[in-house]
């Protein structure tokens, strides 16, 4: 039940505790300052998860990728992403020509991509521009209804635009990685202008999530200064 509790699984029938427990608290702030930004950004932003997301339903049917489903007279295909959550699920029908693609993704913004305190190494990054490929081979007049911004056409187009754009912020950090650098000292490299508490939050993930998947393809190490701080440096 502690455990349990610490992770945020106590609430009875939905699965959210009303507060984060005080173990998972300190994982965070622990993840957070090891990283460079200090435990008061985590005290600033306040708890209360539950309150802010929609109840759990008692029950569910699990979707898997290639799984067809039928919706009305209509049969939509499976299509699962990884990266921006540990699962998510698009569906595409080929009869009427839609994919409904959620947050994988948005016709004018990229979807948040972030590494968090329970899996510090994962390199979610990496795995949502795979999903971006196994989508891109969609037709290009499909019409796509994402779950942010209006609906768009255009598949590979968008595609493109979104790699590109995480290759470009990997390259403005590897450039700053001459010397071991923390993500903390990095967001303004990635976020330019003046973050609140929430921002700041959602950036130092997206700051590990592309140093991380530097570090996946050789192009980073990470080190530890002597105060277990875990910094990024360039292997050569």
């Amino acid at each position: 039940e502690g455990d349990a509790e610490a992770v945020g699984l106590a609430h009875p029938r939905t699965g959210l505790a009303d507060e984060v427990g005080p173990r998972q608290r300190q994982w965070e702030g622990e993840f957070l300052d090891g990283e460079g930004v200090g435990d008061a950004a985590l005290t600033e932003r306040g708890n209360g998860y539950r309150r802010g997301v929609p109840e759990m339903p008692s029950s569910y049917h699990r979707l898997f990728d290639g799984e067809q489903i039928t919706v009305g007279d209509h049969k939509w295909r499976v299509i699962v992403g990884y990266g921006h959550a540990p699962e998510h699920a698009s569906l595409y029908c080929e009869t009427l020509g839609v994919l409904i693609s959620g947050d994988m993704l948005l016709p004018r913004i990229s979807t948040n991509i972030s590494v968090y305190a329970a899996t510090p190494n994962d390199d979610p990054l990496g795995w949502f521009l795979d999903s971006l490929r196994r989508i891109n081979h969609l037709p290009e007049d499909t019409l796509v209804l994402p779950s942010h911004g209006k609906p768009f056409r255009g598949i590979r187009a968008r595609v493109e635009q979104l790699i590109e754009h995480h290759r470009e912020r990997c390259a403005a950090l590897l450039n700053e990685c001459g010397t071991a650098r923390s993500a903390g000292e990095l967001l303004g490299t990635l976020f330019p202008r003046e973050l609140d508490t929430h921002q700041v939050m959602f950036a130092m993930g997206e700051a590990i999530a592309h140093l991380n998947h530097l570090e996946k393809q050789g192009a980073l190490r990470k080190v530890e200064d002597d105060n277990a701080s875990i910094r990024f440096i360039k292997t050569s």
